[in-house]
């Protein structure tokens, strides 16, 4: 691997639900601090918001926007330059989820690891929440 060369985190689940309320629990603020963090968080291409947290806070920027299809955004912490990318896909049973973060340098181990077992527990904690009725 060169300096050049980033690797990606990505984690694909069968979700049993409707694209339509992942994408509210994906760009919904008071749903998103429900799974992941407090957030100001507008689901507008250009808009700057932070995810915030015990720990510290992320800094992120909406770059595109599809409704109830994808929805990509930088993801800046901690010295980590990275872009999180959601992709949803209607299916006979639900949706499929697909969660990609790329930009993790090759000295960026600890932080590459750490966001699979982050976000695999982030998933984790969006089903639970997509399983309670509305």
């Amino acid at each position: 691997m060169t300096d050049t060369q980033t690797r990606t985190v990505t984690l694909e689940r069968q979700i049993p639900y409707p694209p339509e309320k992942l994408w509210r629990a994906l760009t919904q603020p008071h749903l998103l601090a429900e799974w992941l963090m407090q957030t100001d968080f507008v689901a507008e291409p250009g808009h700057s918001f932070r995810f915030t947290a015990d720990w510290g806070a992320v800094d992120c920027k909406v770059i595109e926007i599809e409704p109830l299809r994808s929805l990509s955004y930088r993801w800046d912490a901690m010295g980590l330059e990275s872009v999180v990318t959601w992709t949803l896909t209607p299916t006979a049973g639900g949706t499929h989820l697909k969660l990609e973060q790329t930009g993790f340098r090759p000295d960026q181990g600890q932080a590459f690891h750490g966001a699979r077992f982050g976000w695999t527990s982030f998933l984790d904690r969006l089903e639970t929440l997509l399983a309670r009725p509305e």
